[in-house]
């Protein structure tokens, strides 16, 4: 009779592939890292500010940590709309999202501004990237989103 191992195996949930070419320099650098594809992805996400800081882009934390900001995540799951000032829930799962919503809040998920739905809809729409600015902040969205 065999014994499995007491340690279940884990599955990727990864499910496309990416690729892009870099220098040769740069190719060897990467080759010599123990996992290239993590160290990738974490400084995918370290770039574009979504690793999550409790976990740093791990997808797990400790229990002790945990149990430490939970309350503190529950108590401040909210944010006053940038147009109105009417408080709304932020959740911390996108699952939680609906795709209108989803579209709505990822401006504010990369670091945007956060409008309730009619806030969202009367700001006016920055020309190169798509996102709604208050109207009085458009020219400071312009020099810090969009410096060349």
């Amino acid at each position: 009779m065999s014994r499995k191992s007491a340690k279940p195996e884990r599955k990727s949930h990864k499910t496309a592939v990416v690729a892009f070419k870099v220098e040769s320099e740069l190719a060897e650098l990467l080759n010599k890292l123990p996992n290239k594809s993590d160290f990738i992805r974490r400084a995918i996400a370290a770039q574009l500010g979504v690793a999550c800081p409790l976990c740093h882009g791990k997808g797990v934390v400790p229990r002790g940590v945990h149990d430490h900001y939970a309350p503190l995540l529950t108590r401040f799951s909210s944010r006053n709309c940038e147009g109105c000032g009417h408080e709304m829930h932020v959740p911390l799962d996108p699952g939680e999202l609906d795709g209108e919503t989803r579209a709505r809040l990822e401006q504010f998920f990369l670091g945007g501004p956060l409008f309730c739905d009619g806030c969202y809809d009367k700001a006016p729409s920055c020309d190169d990237c798509g996102w709604h600015i208050p109207s009085d902040r458009i020219d400071e969205h312009h020099r810090q989103a969009h410096q060349t």
